[in-house]
């Protein structure tokens, strides 16, 4: 076995998890950024195209404060302010370091260019490049950790748990992916940054490794989560024709920055049929959207494989060339005349507005237990506004670096190993296992394809008490049904470990989701409930979940923390 010892120990190594090693270094502390992946190139942040929401005002006024009204009214009333509103006022500050770092946001006449975004107010989401944001930001948040000393960068770690002592956050253990060997570490402060939940549907934008890890950790922790029936759906992902080597949410850009037009199989357009607004602008949020595609598919005017058109031929060649350049050649290659033809699209889950719950210092209720991105819930209420997630990243990021790093500073590293013992020993007895290979793989893989299909038909865009309580039912059986099985005995880069414990998070995930979807009995932003279709003013509360002392999920009301009960 593998022990190390460090003052804060960060896990995730996304766009929020770099962030907060770095804060946590440059705040004098020793710091061990841990990841599944290679760090840095694992999680949602380098799969990001453009929109980064700051209000920076330099092309045309602006204030963070209008930043944080647009966040909240498209958080449907559920938004903690006191987030929201550090997520607005220090994606700026956020945004002009990652300048100075030399990212190399896009300039016009000098000025950092902000374009309009749905739900926006005004133009002020900034990247890179279109389609590239992600990458540049990875790689200038990669260097800056590079470049800090007193952080170990450890790749291909998969942490499992994390070890409580007394109530207090004390460390972690996991293991090494390349040859079983168990790694336990000890930590005055430990940050959660393992990203989202989106995995867990069938039809998904997110990398292998989003599949609810820092929700179950916190939750095995003592933490409490929050607003989990609120994972949002991307409303227009790529559906038709084959698209190789490109996104499948990369129509955003396009269609709010040049107007792409969405109709139904009879060539009507739709939006107004739900609330939205389909004018000039194209503002309509994506809650709405995703509602609109989804009944449009139910009352038979979807297109042939489920969709709906997105079209941009009412465009010339010389508009979308000036806009995307060497993109149109791109779509060209996978037979996509973006003036001869329209693409189907529909939606496709992106990302988790819930999580885990925190105060303004991203500190949990465990004391030494933080958390950080998307892991965290509360800033995007019932709905995230377009353009927020990545500033998510950098400041709660940034926040929970510093402040896991103030924690740290002046104690002492007192490792418990009894604390340990459990942990271990139940990663030890998995190690041990001799299994078929070949069977086990089966089992694995068919348990993931079961869980997928089951959030994605019964758990996702539009949902009835009769479908959730189903789920809930046949997922609570699969965690039982996961007790026995084992992965395959392989000593090696052992991806059917790697397949249970992923497995392990995800039900827990899954069942959170789905309890909490079944208990608010109404419909709001991303949760739309076909048996409970209006907005219920009586349940504009926060839903806390915890795990009870005998392992089930236990959930109970909060009002909304700077809102109105």
């Amino acid at each position: 076995m593998i022990h190390l010892e460090t003052h804060v120990l960060v896990v995730g190594a996304g766009g929020a998890g770099m962030y907060a090693a770095i804060a946590a270094a440059r705040n004098g502390a020793d710091v061990i950024l841990a990841d599944k992946s290679m760090i840095g190139r694992g999680g949602a942040t380098i799969m990001a195209q453009m929109t980064t929401a700051a209000a920076l005002g330099e092309e045309e006024p602006d204030s963070w404060e209008k930043h944080l009204d647009d966040t909240l009214d498209a958080g449907r009333g559920l938004c903690n302010e006191e987030l929201s509103a550090i997520l607005c006022e220090e994606a700026i500050d956020r945004i002009r370091e990652m300048d100075d770092w030399k990212v190399g946001w896009a300039r016009k006449d000098g000025k950092i260019t902000g374009v309009m975004a749905p739900g926006h107010s005004v133009p002020r989401c900034v990247y890179v490049d279109f389609l590239n944001t992600g990458p540049a930001v990875a790689k200038c948040l990669r260097t800056q950790v590079a470049r800090a000393d007193s952080a170990l960068r450890i790749s291909g770690v998969a942490i499992n748990d994390v070890v409580v002592d007394d109530g207090v956050a004390i460390g972690a253990v996991g293991w090494n992916l390349e040859d079983e060997t168990p790694v336990t570490i000890a930590a005055n402060a430990v940050v959660l940054a393992a990203g989202g939940l989106t995995r867990l549907y069938a039809r998904n934008s997110a990398s292998i490794n989003m599949n609810g890890d820092a929700y179950a950790m916190a939750l095995r922790a003592g933490a409490e989560l929050m607003d989990m029936e609120f994972p949002q759906f991307f409303p227009i992902g790529h559906l038709a024709p084959r698209l190789v080597g490109m996104d499948p949410i990369m129509w955003d850009p396009f269609r709010y920055k040049l107007g792409g037009r969405l109709f139904n199989a009879d060539g009507e357009e739709f939006l107004h049929r739900y609330g939205g607004e389909d004018a000039d602008k194209y503002t309509t949020t994506r809650d709405i959207i995703s509602y609109g595609i989804t009944k449009e598919n139910e009352a038979g005017r979807a297109t042939d494989n489920g969709g709906v058109y997105l079209s941009f031929r009412h465009l010339s060649e010389k508009v979308l060339r000036d806009a995307f350049g060497p993109v149109i050649d791109k779509l060209a290659n996978n037979g996509i005349d973006l003036m001869e033809r329209d693409v189907e699209v529909s939606p496709i889950a992106h990302y988790h507005m819930g999580g885990i719950r925190v105060n303004g210092s991203m500190e949990t209720c465990v004391p030494g237990l933080y958390a950080a991105g998307e892991a965290v819930g509360g800033a995007n209420g019932a709905n995230r506004l377009s353009g927020n997630a990545i500033p998510e990243a950098f400041v709660f990021g940034e926040r929970a670096g510093r402040f896991a790093a103030e924690y740290a500073r002046g104690r002492n590293r007192s490792w418990v190993a009894d604390a340990a013992v459990g942990h271990v020993d139940q990663l030890n007895a998995m190690i041990g296992r001799q299994t078929d290979a070949n069977g086990e793989k089966a089992a694995l893989g068919g348990m993931w394809a079961e869980l997928q299909r089951l959030m994605w038909e019964k758990v996702g865009v539009l949902r009835t008490g009769d479908k959730l309580t189903s789920a809930l039912t046949r997922i609570r059986d699969m965690r039982t049904e996961l007790e026995s099985v084992a992965p395959a005995d392989d000593n090696e880069f052992n991806l059917t470990l790697q397949d249970w414990y992923d497995l392990r998070s995800a039900l827990l995930t899954a069942e959170s989701v789905t309890l909490a979807a079944i208990n608010r009995t109404e419909s709001r932003g991303a949760h739309q409930r076909e048996d409970f279709e209006q907005t219920d003013p009586g349940q504009t509360y926060n839903q806390r979940l915890r795990l009870d002392d005998d392992g089930s999920i236990v959930s109970d009301y909060l009002s909304v923390a700077g809102g109105a009960q």
